[in-house]
Protein backbone atom coordinates (compact mmCIF):
# COMPACT_ATOMS: atom_id res chain seq x y z
CA UNK A 1 0.00 0.00 0.00
CA UNK A 2 1.02 3.67 -0.43
CA UNK A 3 1.33 5.88 2.50
CA UNK A 4 -0.15 8.80 0.49
CA UNK A 5 -3.32 8.15 1.63
CA UNK A 6 -4.11 4.91 0.17
CA UNK A 7 -5.68 2.47 3.06
CA UNK A 8 -4.79 4.73 5.64
CA UNK A 9 -7.05 7.43 5.56
CA UNK A 10 -10.14 5.19 6.17
CA UNK A 11 -10.07 6.23 10.09
CA UNK A 12 -8.87 8.98 12.32
CA UNK A 13 -7.32 6.04 15.00
CA UNK A 14 -5.03 4.48 11.35
CA UNK A 15 -1.51 6.30 11.55
CA UNK A 16 0.10 5.88 8.02
CA UNK A 17 3.66 4.31 8.14
CA UNK A 18 5.44 7.91 8.10
CA UNK A 19 3.72 8.91 11.11
CA UNK A 20 1.00 11.13 9.63
CA UNK A 21 -3.04 11.11 10.60
CA UNK A 22 -4.66 11.62 6.94
CA UNK A 23 -8.33 12.60 8.52
CA UNK A 24 -7.00 15.32 11.14
CA UNK A 25 -4.84 16.44 7.81
CA UNK A 26 -8.24 16.65 5.57
CA UNK A 27 -10.19 18.41 8.43
CA UNK A 28 -7.37 20.64 8.16
CA UNK A 29 -7.56 20.84 4.48
CA UNK A 30 -11.03 22.05 5.00
CA UNK A 31 -10.21 25.29 7.24
CA UNK A 32 -7.78 26.06 4.43
CA UNK A 33 -10.74 25.86 2.23
CA UNK A 34 -12.75 28.17 3.58
CA UNK A 35 -13.23 31.95 4.29
CA UNK A 36 -10.42 34.29 6.50
CA UNK A 37 -11.33 34.95 10.34
CA UNK A 38 -8.28 36.64 12.60
CA UNK A 39 -8.09 37.59 15.90
CA UNK A 40 -6.09 39.56 17.12
CA UNK A 41 -4.94 40.98 21.19
CA UNK A 42 -4.35 44.82 21.96
CA UNK A 43 -3.56 47.12 25.24
CA UNK A 44 -7.45 47.30 25.79
CA UNK A 45 -9.33 44.04 24.68
CA UNK A 46 -9.66 41.65 21.61
CA UNK A 47 -11.27 42.45 18.02
CA UNK A 48 -12.50 39.96 15.65
CA UNK A 49 -13.11 40.34 11.88
CA UNK A 50 -14.08 37.48 9.68
CA UNK A 51 -14.80 37.35 5.87
CA UNK A 52 -18.16 36.00 5.16
CA UNK A 53 -18.41 34.79 1.50
CA UNK A 54 -21.89 35.36 0.38
CA UNK A 55 -22.25 32.43 -2.25
CA UNK A 56 -26.08 33.55 -3.57
CA UNK A 57 -27.70 37.04 -4.18
CA UNK A 58 -30.91 35.76 -2.71
CA UNK A 59 -29.36 35.45 0.86
CA UNK A 60 -31.16 37.80 3.46
CA UNK A 61 -27.77 39.89 4.91
CA UNK A 62 -26.71 38.88 8.01
CA UNK A 63 -27.72 34.88 7.67
CA UNK A 64 -25.45 32.60 8.50
CA UNK A 65 -23.18 34.96 10.50
CA UNK A 66 -20.55 33.56 11.51
CA UNK A 67 -19.74 35.44 15.04
CA UNK A 68 -22.36 34.67 17.41
CA UNK A 69 -21.95 34.94 21.58
CA UNK A 70 -20.70 32.23 23.69
CA UNK A 71 -21.26 33.97 27.15
CA UNK A 72 -21.75 37.78 28.20
CA UNK A 73 -17.92 38.33 27.80
CA UNK A 74 -16.85 35.35 24.94
CA UNK A 75 -17.82 35.23 21.26
CA UNK A 76 -17.21 33.06 18.68
CA UNK A 77 -16.33 33.62 14.84
CA UNK A 78 -16.96 30.74 12.28
CA UNK A 79 -15.80 29.62 8.97
CA UNK A 80 -16.89 26.47 7.39
CA UNK A 81 -19.55 23.67 8.46
CA UNK A 82 -22.00 25.92 10.82
CA UNK A 83 -23.53 22.81 11.66
CA UNK A 84 -20.74 21.30 13.83
CA UNK A 85 -19.31 24.91 14.95
CA UNK A 86 -22.97 25.62 16.70
CA UNK A 87 -22.62 22.56 18.42
CA UNK A 88 -18.78 22.62 19.86
CA UNK A 89 -20.60 26.39 20.71
CA UNK A 90 -23.21 25.16 23.12
CA UNK A 91 -20.91 22.71 24.54
CA UNK A 92 -18.83 25.85 25.63
CA UNK A 93 -21.93 28.03 26.33
CA UNK A 94 -22.67 25.30 29.12
CA UNK A 95 -18.60 24.90 30.38
CA UNK A 96 -18.78 28.93 30.68
CA UNK A 97 -22.38 28.90 32.55
CA UNK A 98 -21.22 26.20 35.01
CA UNK A 99 -18.15 28.45 35.63
CA UNK A 100 -19.96 31.54 36.53
CA UNK A 101 -22.48 28.98 38.92
CA UNK A 102 -18.82 26.99 40.40
CA UNK A 103 -16.92 30.34 41.12
CA UNK A 104 -19.11 33.46 40.49
CA UNK A 105 -17.54 34.77 37.56
CA UNK A 106 -17.72 34.73 33.92
CA UNK A 107 -15.48 32.92 31.20
CA UNK A 108 -13.78 34.28 27.83
CA UNK A 109 -14.42 34.36 23.81
CA UNK A 110 -13.72 32.43 20.60
CA UNK A 111 -13.87 32.24 16.79
CA UNK A 112 -14.03 29.70 14.41
CA UNK A 113 -12.84 29.04 10.54
CA UNK A 114 -13.57 25.51 8.66
CA UNK A 115 -16.14 23.77 7.64
CA UNK A 116 -19.73 25.63 8.43
CA UNK A 117 -21.34 22.70 9.95
CA UNK A 118 -18.57 21.67 12.16
CA UNK A 119 -18.28 25.61 12.88
CA UNK A 120 -21.47 25.31 14.96
CA UNK A 121 -20.79 22.25 16.41
CA UNK A 122 -17.92 23.70 18.13
CA UNK A 123 -19.51 26.70 18.96
CA UNK A 124 -22.58 24.18 20.83
CA UNK A 125 -19.57 22.53 22.27
CA UNK A 126 -17.92 26.11 23.92
CA UNK A 127 -21.51 27.80 25.17
CA UNK A 128 -21.94 24.66 26.93
CA UNK A 129 -18.47 24.56 28.63
CA UNK A 130 -18.96 27.98 29.46
CA UNK A 131 -22.90 27.51 30.74
CA UNK A 132 -21.78 24.26 33.02
CA UNK A 133 -18.78 26.67 34.07
CA UNK A 134 -20.94 29.04 35.48
CA UNK A 135 -23.29 26.51 37.41
CA UNK A 136 -21.02 24.77 38.69
CA UNK A 137 -18.66 27.78 40.42
CA UNK A 138 -21.31 31.22 40.20
CA UNK A 139 -18.71 33.10 37.87
CA UNK A 140 -17.33 33.13 34.58
CA UNK A 141 -15.07 30.73 33.05
CA UNK A 142 -11.39 32.03 33.17
CA UNK A 143 -10.02 32.01 28.77
CA UNK A 144 -7.52 29.67 29.28
CA UNK A 145 -9.67 26.66 30.72
CA UNK A 146 -12.30 27.20 28.13
CA UNK A 147 -9.72 26.66 25.53
CA UNK A 148 -8.18 23.77 27.04
CA UNK A 149 -11.99 22.45 27.52
CA UNK A 150 -13.06 22.84 23.77
CA UNK A 151 -9.77 21.48 22.56
CA UNK A 152 -9.80 17.75 24.44
CA UNK A 153 -13.39 17.72 23.25
CA UNK A 154 -11.59 18.85 19.83
CA UNK A 155 -8.98 15.96 20.40
CA UNK A 156 -11.29 13.02 21.53
CA UNK A 157 -12.81 13.24 18.06
CA UNK A 158 -9.44 12.00 16.59
CA UNK A 159 -9.15 8.95 18.34
CA UNK A 160 -11.71 6.64 17.01
CA UNK A 161 -12.78 5.71 13.96
CA UNK A 162 -16.71 5.73 14.68
CA UNK A 163 -16.34 9.52 14.53
CA UNK A 164 -14.58 12.19 12.03
CA UNK A 165 -12.50 15.03 13.23
CA UNK A 166 -13.99 18.41 13.17
CA UNK A 167 -13.54 20.54 10.42
CA UNK A 168 -13.07 23.92 11.90
CA UNK A 169 -9.97 25.76 13.89
CA UNK A 170 -11.16 28.40 16.36
CA UNK A 171 -9.50 31.64 18.11
CA UNK A 172 -10.68 32.33 21.50
CA UNK A 173 -10.08 35.34 22.76
CA UNK A 174 -11.51 37.60 26.37
CA UNK A 175 -10.68 40.25 28.63
CA UNK A 176 -11.00 40.54 32.34
CA UNK A 177 -9.50 42.73 35.08
CA UNK A 178 -7.19 39.79 36.29
CA UNK A 179 -5.34 38.71 33.23
CA UNK A 180 -6.65 41.76 31.01
CA UNK A 181 -6.83 40.38 26.79
CA UNK A 182 -6.19 36.93 26.14
CA UNK A 183 -6.20 35.40 22.81
CA UNK A 184 -5.79 31.86 21.94
CA UNK A 185 -6.20 29.23 18.18
CA UNK A 186 -7.29 25.74 18.56
CA UNK A 187 -6.57 23.46 15.23
CA UNK A 188 -8.77 20.66 14.45
CA UNK A 189 -6.27 18.49 15.72
CA UNK A 190 -6.99 19.78 19.83
CA UNK A 191 -3.72 21.71 19.64
CA UNK A 192 -3.91 24.65 21.66
CA UNK A 193 -1.69 27.88 21.41
CA UNK A 194 -1.49 31.56 22.92
CA UNK A 195 -1.77 34.29 20.26
CA UNK A 196 -1.35 38.25 20.35
CA UNK A 197 -2.72 37.91 16.65
CA UNK A 198 -3.83 34.65 14.41
CA UNK A 199 -5.13 34.30 11.55
CA UNK A 200 -7.00 30.85 9.59
CA UNK A 201 -9.15 30.07 6.46
CA UNK A 202 -7.47 30.26 3.17
CA UNK A 203 -5.78 33.47 3.12
CA UNK A 204 -3.63 32.92 6.88
CA UNK A 205 -0.51 33.58 5.49
CA UNK A 206 -1.27 36.81 3.82
CA UNK A 207 -3.14 37.73 7.06
CA UNK A 208 -0.69 36.45 9.52
CA UNK A 209 2.15 39.06 7.29
CA UNK A 210 -0.32 41.79 7.50
CA UNK A 211 -0.60 41.48 11.46
CA UNK A 212 3.10 41.17 12.27
CA UNK A 213 3.41 44.80 10.10
CA UNK A 214 0.82 46.15 13.18
CA UNK A 215 2.33 47.33 16.66
CA UNK A 216 -1.02 45.95 18.62
CA UNK A 217 0.75 46.20 21.74
CA UNK A 218 0.69 50.10 21.60
CA UNK A 219 -2.72 49.77 20.06
CA UNK A 220 -6.52 50.35 21.43
CA UNK A 221 -9.38 48.59 20.36
CA UNK A 222 -10.81 51.53 18.64
CA UNK A 223 -7.72 51.59 16.87
CA UNK A 224 -7.44 47.95 15.88
CA UNK A 225 -10.73 47.57 14.74
CA UNK A 226 -9.67 49.51 11.36
CA UNK A 227 -6.68 47.99 10.96
CA UNK A 228 -8.77 44.60 11.24
CA UNK A 229 -10.69 45.44 8.33
CA UNK A 230 -8.23 46.75 6.19
CA UNK A 231 -6.26 43.03 6.40
CA UNK A 232 -9.76 41.27 5.86
CA UNK A 233 -10.35 43.85 2.50
CA UNK A 234 -6.19 43.25 1.36
CA UNK A 235 -6.33 39.41 1.86
CA UNK A 236 -10.00 38.99 -0.03
CA UNK A 237 -9.63 37.62 -3.44
CA UNK A 238 -11.75 39.57 -5.87
CA UNK A 239 -11.24 37.19 -8.90
CA UNK A 240 -12.27 34.07 -6.49
CA UNK A 241 -14.51 35.53 -4.60
CA UNK A 242 -16.17 38.39 -6.05
CA UNK A 243 -18.83 39.04 -2.82
CA UNK A 244 -18.68 39.05 0.98
CA UNK A 245 -19.63 40.89 4.08
CA UNK A 246 -17.59 41.78 6.98
CA UNK A 247 -18.08 41.10 10.32
CA UNK A 248 -16.53 42.74 13.32
CA UNK A 249 -16.88 42.11 17.24
CA UNK A 250 -14.68 43.09 19.61
CA UNK A 251 -14.62 42.85 23.69
CA UNK A 252 -12.05 44.62 26.09
CA UNK A 253 -12.14 48.07 27.75
CA UNK A 254 -14.69 49.52 25.22
CA UNK A 255 -17.44 47.48 25.85
CA UNK A 256 -16.66 46.87 29.49
CA UNK A 257 -15.64 43.58 29.28
CA UNK A 258 -18.83 42.14 27.01
CA UNK A 259 -18.18 40.26 23.85
CA UNK A 260 -20.19 42.60 21.24
CA UNK A 261 -20.70 43.36 17.51
CA UNK A 262 -18.82 45.91 16.71
CA UNK A 263 -21.52 49.49 16.06
CA UNK A 264 -22.61 50.01 13.00
CA UNK A 265 -21.14 53.81 12.41
CA UNK A 266 -17.95 52.47 13.75
CA UNK A 267 -18.08 49.62 11.06
CA UNK A 268 -18.83 51.73 8.54
CA UNK A 269 -15.82 53.99 9.22
CA UNK A 270 -13.39 50.66 9.61
CA UNK A 271 -14.68 49.94 6.10
CA UNK A 272 -14.77 53.47 4.34
CA UNK A 273 -10.92 53.45 6.14
CA UNK A 274 -9.92 50.15 4.75
CA UNK A 275 -11.51 50.74 0.92
CA UNK A 276 -9.52 54.34 1.05
CA UNK A 277 -6.18 52.38 2.23
CA UNK A 278 -6.57 50.05 -0.94
CA UNK A 279 -7.20 52.89 -2.91
CA UNK A 280 -4.11 54.92 -2.18
CA UNK A 281 -1.94 51.50 -1.82
CA UNK A 282 -3.04 51.19 -5.86
CA UNK A 283 -2.41 54.63 -6.79
CA UNK A 284 0.86 54.31 -5.32
CA UNK A 285 1.45 51.65 -7.32
CA UNK A 286 0.47 53.14 -10.72
CA UNK A 287 2.94 56.38 -9.92
CA UNK A 288 5.80 54.02 -9.44
CA UNK A 289 5.55 52.09 -12.55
Amino acid sequence: MSSIGTGYDLSASTFSPDGRVFQVEYAMKAVENSSTAIGIRCKDGVVFGVEKLVLSKLYEEGSNKRIFNIDRHVGMAVAGLLADARSLAEVAREEASNFRSNYGHDIPLKAVAGLLADARSLAEVAREEASNFRSNYGHDIPLKHLADRVAMYVHAYTLYSAVRPFGCSFILGSHDEDDGPQLYMVDPSGISYGYWGCAIGKAKQAAKTEIEKLQMKDMTCRELVKEVAKIIYIVHDEVKDKAFELELSWVGEVTKGRHELVPKDIKEEAEKYAKDSLEEEDDSDEDNM
